[in-house]
């Protein structure tokens, strides 16, 4: 099986001057508390800069726990709502979080004319290595997804979900939102997905690059209450040097990169991934479905 492997950082710069109502203050913009672990199946590491360790303990234990919690619905590769979906093609009484992923998967399914479609699993894994392709096309399509408050369905044997191509966006969002309630006004946040609170120390908006798989900077977009996303195709080759991101027919897009950014993380995240597999008046006419959303480079 080929798995992604890229390495998430989660780096969380706060000014001192913005630091949550009730801290100590002892700490300086110097002083920096860190925290190692796993998101979404990658190692991870948090940094938040300007907080002594005691200070930030209680908002790295909100981030922790949320983590694992988010893991055990949308991890593929640990016991989850979603591989237990994938294991039975039923799932009764779904989170509202997967509920609310799925809606925002339907709405970029429709958006991008079918390009993203989150049952693409079955090929990914035959592309891998796993599994006949031709027999695993016949195993994609949205369409054949059922979802509401009470249960998520297929409507054929053999199905499967991945949400890789969303779920890192939403999971990044989550976290935000942990620091904003924690107190922390000026924040920028990277796990793999971008997302910004307020601004740098001196006013300014945060600056975030938009890189090549090589690491190469090919654009710098300001941000401020804003998220941006990047994806490319290539960043992952499965066997056969196929890209890890593709449509539902199994047929790759033109782009080798694209990046879009949304006041969401997971919009953002969504929009990038469906921007590599979709022509140019596709694109522009699916982007401005989403309120605030933009394309911040494609190449």
């Amino acid at each position: 099986m080929t798995r992604m492997h890229r390495r998430r950082f989660l780096t969380i710069a706060a000014a001192s001057a913005a630091l949550p109502a009730g801290l100590s203050h002892a700490a300086t913009v110097t002083e920096t508390a860190k925290w190692q672990g796993v998101a979404l199946g990658a190692p991870a590491q948090m940094s938040l800069v300007g907080l002594s360790d005691a200070d930030a303990a209680p908002i790295i234990a909100d981030v922790t726990a949320e983590l694992d919690r988010l893991e055990g619905i949308f991890s593929l590769y640990r016991d989850s709502e979603l591989t237990r979906l994938n294991r039975d093609g039923v799932l009764a009484a779904p989170s509202a979080e997967l509920i609310e992923v799925l809606e925002l998967s339907d709405a970029l399914n429709k958006a991008s004319g079918g390009a993203f479609d989150p049952t693409v699993q079955p090929l990914w894994l035959a592309k891998g290595g796993q599994g006949d392709v031709t027999d695993a096309k016949a195993r994609v399509g949205w369409d054949k997804v059922a979802f509401n408050a009470n249960e998520v369905r297929f409507g054929a044997e053999g199905m499967a979900l991945t949400l890789n191509g969303v779920a890192q966006g939403y999971v990044t969002d989550r976290i935000a939102a942990i620091l904003k309630d924690a107190g922390l006004k000026d924040v920028l946040l990277d796990m793999g997905e971008v997302a910004a609170l307020g601004h740098r120390a001196d006013g300014a908006q945060w600056t975030a690059g938009v890189s090549t798989p090589a690491g190469e900077i090919v654009a710098r977009v300001k941000l401020t209450d804003r998220a941006l996303a990047t994806s490319a195709p290539m960043a992952t080759v499965l066997s056969g040097n196929d890209a890890h991101i593709f449509r539902p027919d199994g047929q790759e897009g033109a782009l080798s990169l694209a990046a879009a950014s949304a006041p969401s993380a997971a919009v953002a995240d969504g929009l990038s991934t469906a921007l590599c597999l979709v022509d140019d008046a596709t694109a522009a006419a699916m982007v401005a479905q989403f309120a605030g959303a933009r394309i911040e480079s494609i190449a």
